[in-house]
């Protein structure tokens, strides 16, 4: 997986936040939102192509109805990505841990 290994200790239900915790890296809260949204995108990405990686293991060229069986290797790997973490909350986790390299280009001319 191209995230971090350690996506376990990323809360998985709701947490209050401070809000002045967000945008101590960069000033502006709007800013840091984005900045995680963007990684949020980045990661979804990353997890669907590894998913679709996985699952097109399954795939079978002969899709008739009595060859569809019920595969548990298949829905163990649908499950496991079904209780990872939102990559909003990966995001997140990240951004307030400093690992995620940003630039502004707009503030860099100034």
């Amino acid at each position: 997986m191209s995230q971090n290994n350690n996506t376990n200790v990323i809360p998985t239900t709701t947490v209050t936040r401070d809000l002045r915790e967000l945008d101590a890296s960069t000033g502006n809260i709007y800013e840091s939102i984005v900045v995680i949204g963007k990684r949020a995108n980045q990661i979804a990405v990353d997890v669907k192509e590894e998913l679709n990686q996985k699952l097109s293991e399954f795939a079978s060229t002969n899709d008739n109805l009595e060859e569809v069986f019920e595969n548990r290797e298949q829905i163990e790997i649908s499950k496991h990505y079904e209780r990872m973490p939102k990559p909003s909350l990966v995001a997140l986790d990240e951004f307030l841990n400093d690992k995620i390299y940003f630039r502004n280009p707009a503030k860099e001319q100034e």
